[in-house]
């Protein structure tokens, strides 16, 4: 038995088990001051477990798998996206295209194309239940397994979800370590991701897909570092085809291809050699042809329009815990009178691509260590300029901080949690008070980070 005599360690996982199971089965949103208090007991416990030296490699990845499974058979408590999901996959399987109308219409006009479509509307809700879907081909094809797998049952469905998800948290377990081998760093760095109460909480619990896109985004990075430029391009495909965000990602490789071993002697545009170039324009190309397969079932005049206006509500219409964005929105309010979201989400879009502009041209990404960390540093700052931030999309910069020097992502992990206060009443608020603390605490670790690693390497 991997834990007799590590009294501790047994309690703590006891303890940890015990709040997981609660979580899981007994909480509700609005019971923000018992959900801070588990968040914060969790985080000690998951602190405790990834510093401890009397826990195996193995131990540690048994017990990542236990806690992911005590939600197996839970309906999540703190989203309702699952619904949504669920009808994107039930309409996939009976032949409509999912991105083509939206489950209001079919519920105004009193059809049931789906099983269970009253239930499903009411729990996804209205502000859910009147968009176009957004979720890429992949994610549609997740939802299409659990229709075909369990298309009569809500919770036969969350089971499959679940699977899927905690299926792919082990395949980046899996290419975690390797990439982190190569990298020679820690293998236990991935413990950081794996043992994380936000990744098991929002992640296997809350049923978001966030762990498939990085699962496709880290092999792709693992195939990258081994030369194997062409199937990385597969891969990052497969990852936009979950989630776009990856798309950020793009601009940084152009250094990893082209400008290696660099002479200062030398101007940089001077020393591209051919192969180099190509190699990067196929890379692209195939990273662009995987993305177009993968969308083109679903391709029409009708989708385009749909899904661009779906993707645009994230810049013109969405709210929620955003830092400078309101900042900037507070502003308005001075000078205008009014909340101008379309005019401030179009500035704080340009802010971001100047600053991947910048990060990709004048920082050095020749070597793997340093793109990752332009990656880390190009996804945080999109996010720290956004309109919307939802917990869950922490997961990217926090896997991508596992091959990095900072840590700041896992702050954010623990502080994101305060953005829940929002859920505190049957009416959604944000206090914007606790909003400016949880950024305040985050850009202070930020501050300190950068400072310290700054320091050390003028030192060095």
């Amino acid at each position: 038995m991997p834990f007799i005599g590590k009294h501790k360690e047994v309690l703590t996982l006891i303890l940890s088990t015990s709040f997981y199971v609660y979580i899981a089965f007994f909480l509700e949103r609005t019971s923000f001051f018992e959900l801070l208090f588990c968040w914060a007991f969790l985080f000690g416990s998951f602190y405790f477990l990834i510093k401890n030296n009397q826990l195996s490699f193995k131990d540690l990845v048994r017990v990542s798998i236990i806690f992911r499974l005590i939600f197996l058979f839970a309906t999540p408590n703190l989203s309702e996206d699952f619904y949504r999901f669920i009808w994107d996959g039930r309409m996939l399987f009976e032949g409509f295209n999912p991105y083509l109308s939206t489950p209001e219409t079919f519920i105004k006009q009193r059809l049931n194309p789906i099983n269970e479509a009253n239930t499903l509307y009411e729990g996804m809700g209205i502000l859910n239940g009147s968009h176009f879907t957004n979720y890429p081909p992949i994610h549609q094809f997740c939802f299409l397994i659990a229709a075909l797998l369990s298309g009569k049952s809500i919770l036969g469905s969350i089971v499959v979800f679940r699977i899927i998800i905690i299926l792919t948290d082990i395949g980046i377990l899996y290419f975690g370590k390797k990439l982190l081998e190569r990298l020679e760093l820690p293998v236990k760095n991935i413990f950081l991701y794996m043992l994380n109460p936000f990744i098991i909480i929002e992640m296997t619990g809350n049923l978001h897909f966030e762990p498939v896109m990085l699962f496709f985004l880290i092999i792709g990075l693992y195939k990258l570092h081994q030369q194997k430029s062409n199937l990385a391009a597969i891969f990052i495909g497969c990852a936009i085809s979950v989630k776009l965000i990856p798309l950020l990602f793009l601009p940084l490789f152009c250094q990893w291809f082209i400008w290696k071993n660099p002479s200062k002697k030398i101007p940089f545009f001077q020393q591209i050699k051919r192969e180099n170039l190509w190699k990067l324009i196929s890379f692209y190309s195939i990273i662009f042809v995987v993305t177009i397969l993968l969308f083109f079932p679903f391709f029409s005049i009708e989708f385009i329009e749909n899904y661009t206006k779906s993707v645009g509500l994230w810049f013109n219409t969405f709210e929620f815990n955003a830092s400078f964005y309101y900042l900037f929105r507070e502003i308005g309010y001075l000078f205008r009178g009014y909340n101008e979201i379309a005019i401030i989400g179009k500035i704080t879009t340009i802010c971001s691509i100047i600053f991947l502009v910048i990060i990709t041209i004048y920082r050095d990404n020749k070597t793997f260590k340093n793109l990752i960390t332009s990656m880390l540093f190009g996804i945080s700052f999109y996010y720290i300029f956004s309109s919307t931030v939802h917990p869950w999309y922490m997961a990217t910069p926090l896997l991508l901080g596992v091959f990095t020097k900072y840590k700041f992502p896992i702050i954010w992990t623990f502080v994101v949690i305060l953005s829940y206060q929002a859920y505190s009443s049957l009416f959604w608020k944000e206090n914007l008070w606790i909003i400016a603390f949880e950024y305040i605490l985050l850009f202070s670790y930020v501050i300190c980070e950068i400072e310290k690693h700054f320091t050390k390497k003028m030192i060095d």
